[in-house]
């Protein structure tokens, strides 16, 4: 998996959305006596906005993951990448999004078309950061 597109990650303003914490039939309802409490999606999606970027998906290598082709994924530089994490990484000048193998030393992709790359073999492979959330347009 590649990614096409890369954006600074920047709050410019905040805007709440309801919390709904219950439901209560069918109907979608905000209104009444009880004020839902809000939730501002940058706090929870951004730990570190300054740390952060957000890119593109392209490709369908971690379907298996849950990132499909166009979903916007949320790359963290300040986490340390764990064994298990969707990383981002810099490899020969492409950006590319794989999982974490660190018994192996690999970065594995859930295509079977696609070969794992081992670590030790790229000397300009960079780990720049670890996606954090995705984010998947449904319609």
């Amino acid at each position: 998996m590649i990614l096409t597109e890369t954006f600074p990650a920047e709050i410019t303003s905040q805007f709440e959305l309801p919390l709904i914490l219950h439901s209560g039939g069918s109907d979608y309802d905000t209104g009444g006596d009880d004020k839902a409490p809000g939730m501002d999606l940058n706090q929870q999606l951004l730990r570190q906005p300054d740390k952060s970027f957000i890119s593109r998906a392209s490709g369908n290598a971690l379907y298996k993951q849950g990132i499909l082709d166009g979903d916007l994924l949320i790359v963290d530089c300040s986490l340390s990448p764990q064994h298990g994490d969707i990383v981002v990484a810099a490899l020969e000048g492409e950006l590319i999004c794989r999982r974490l193998d660190l018994r192996n030393s690999l970065l594995t992709s859930d295509d079977e078309d696609l070969e794992d790359l081992p670590l030790q073999d790229w000397a300009d492979l960079r780990i720049e950061g670890v996606v954090a959330h995705s984010i998947t347009q449904h319609r």
